[in-house]
């Protein structure tokens, strides 16, 4: 068999995750994962991949989804913005109009949480920013082999890795002279260990898996981009690793690397580290 040894959320796309050690898999994924976005004044979301400092604003948000919290630390190099950076905490609401906002060139609805949480952003990224909530009426079905809702994340709710993945990975960077990466470097929402996950990408044939009560259907492999050359703990990008080394070896036939795979919810649920992690059905993997 094997467990969960990590969960982690996004409360906010592209900025830090939170563990946890039990979260309420909803439709659209881990309760509250990525259902707020940062945007630019004209609407189009913003990501680590041009905007790496994202990384150091760690958000947390209440049980009820009605108090959202913004902390912002400074990065390891050094780098910082202009005026104050310190915690901020917001009312969050559901009421106030909605706004156009662009993800991948798809157009979706936005709550804007006001110009408090919009100065802060701007001022600590440096660029004109808002911050926009999924409205309650949210009816994004993403694609896949199952496809599924999903909130602000890039494409299908959940994205799962194994550790044995990851210490492949760590192999074969040490071989070519490079530093072993972190786990947070991919932003997975389910870390798997051991047994079946002791087979590197093994998550990469799961087609529907079985956590406690809760089930989960294979959608894609989750093909990475530039926001796994951002160094998370110093919100700043430290290229070109690890994507010149998964190119010799994870390359997709449809294009892109990949690493992880990315799932939609059959069957909502309580989950919790240590649960058992179970594949109902296998596949053959898509590389």
């Amino acid at each position: 068999m094997a467990n969960v040894v990590d969960l982690i959320c996004y409360p906010v796309k592209g900025c830090a995750g939170t563990s946890t050690s039990g979260a309420l898999l909803t439709p659209a994924g881990l309760a509250h994962d990525r259902s707020f976005m940062v945007i630019s004044e004209d609407g189009i979301f913003r990501t680590q991949r041009r905007h790496p400092r994202l990384a150091l604003i760690r958000p947390a948000i209440s049980t009820d989804g009605t108090r959202l919290t913004l902390d912002a630390t400074r990065g390891a190099d050094g780098a910082e913005g202009t005026g104050r950076f310190g915690t901020l905490c917001l009312d969050v609401t559901t009421s106030a109009p909605r706004r156009d906002v662009d993800l991948f060139g798809t157009v979706f609805q936005g709550i804007d949480q006001g110009d408090e949480a919009a100065a802060w952003l701007s001022e600590f990224l440096g660029a004109p920013s808002r911050l926009v909530r999924v409205p309650p009426e949210h009816d994004r079905i993403t694609d896949g082999l199952t496809p599924g809702p999903s909130g602000y994340a890039d494409s299908s709710a959940v994205h799962l890795l194994s550790r044995a993945s990851l210490a492949l990975l760590n192999q074969r960077l040490a071989e070519r002279g490079a530093p072993a990466l972190p786990m947070n470097r991919f932003r997975p929402n389910i870390v798997v260990d051991s047994d079946w996950a002791a087979v590197p990408h093994s998550e990469d044939r799961g087609r529907r898996i079985s956590i406690g009560g809760a089930e989960l259907g294979y959608a894609k492999l989750a093909v990475r981009c530039a926001v796994t050359l951002v160094e998370q703990e110093a919100g700043a990008r430290r290229g070109p690793e690890p994507l010149r080394t998964l190119a010799t070896y994870r390359r997709a036939a449809s294009g892109g690397v990949v690493f992880g795979a990315k799932f939609s919810v059959i069957t909502p649920g309580k989950l919790s580290v240590g649960d058992e992690v179970v594949i109902q059905e296998w596949g053959d993997a898509d590389l």
